[in-house]
């Protein structure tokens, strides 16, 4: 959804990764075709949310499927998501939704501003040992919980193999841990100057923060020059 927009302005054609790997797709005649996908088991996240409401009722939890962000509040976590991203979500009740034994989760978003109650939901949702999940940080406030088969590293596979590309053809810009499989399957990784500690680690190159168009001026400089 959020993707659709710059997908349509830059005329792409090319197969697109999304949700960390969660969902590689390709529009078609104006038409969004899915090359392949691996959503969240709804066992899986009726059990995280069970959790989330009986032990952090201040995180701010939203669930995307192909089309849409849902969330069950509007509260300061969400409005700063859509005023960032420009979306709208869908106010719903969760338990209903996941009655719908048709939709297809692909990702599980929590948003905390305090960063003590993030460490402290982080080493919740390990403590419960779900064997289907990924649980990455993407940034100091956002965590991104995914299908264990979505890699960001898998979606670059995907892209190496059907345009027969080496390691050394490829690039990537990443700054959080959810990036750190995909800077590791390329030969240029650029990492962000806000990246999350221990990222630029994996960086050959650092450009500029998310606030001062750093993807753009990476390109420019270490991709073009």
């Amino acid at each position: 959804m959020e993707m659709m927009e710059t997908i349509a302005k830059l005329g792409l054609t090319e197969p697109q990764i999304a949700f960390n790997g969660g969902l590689i797709f390709q529009e078609v005649a104006h038409e969004m075709k899915i090359l392949r996908e691996n959503s969240i088991n709804l066992v899986s996240i009726q059990r995280i949310l069970t959790e989330l409401v009986n032990d952090f009722p201040d995180i701010s939890p939203s669930l995307y499927d192909l089309n849409s962000w849902y969330i069950e509040k509007m509260d300061k976590g969400i409005k700063y998501e859509a005023d960032l991203g420009g979306q709208t979500p869908k106010l719903v009740e969760f338990v209903s939704l996941l009655k719908q034994t048709e939709i297809k989760i692909y990702k599980i978003m929590l948003i905390s501003f305090n960063l003590q109650e993030m460490k402290q939901l982080v080493e919740k949702l390990e403590e419960l040992k779900l064997p289907d999940i990924s649980i990455k940080q993407s940034s100091e406030n956002y965590l991104e919980i995914t299908s264990n088969h979505a890699q960001k590293a898998r979606g670059i596979k995907y892209i190496q193999e059907l345009e027969q590309l080496t390691k050394d053809d490829m690039a990537a810009f990443g700054d959080g841990y959810n990036d750190l499989s995909m800077l590791e399957m390329v030969g240029t990784p650029i990492v962000m100057d806000n990246a999350l500690t221990g990222v630029k680690d994996y960086g050959k190159y650092i450009t500029k923060d998310n606030d001062s168009d750093g993807v753009a001026y990476g390109i420019q400089k270490f991709l073009m020059e």
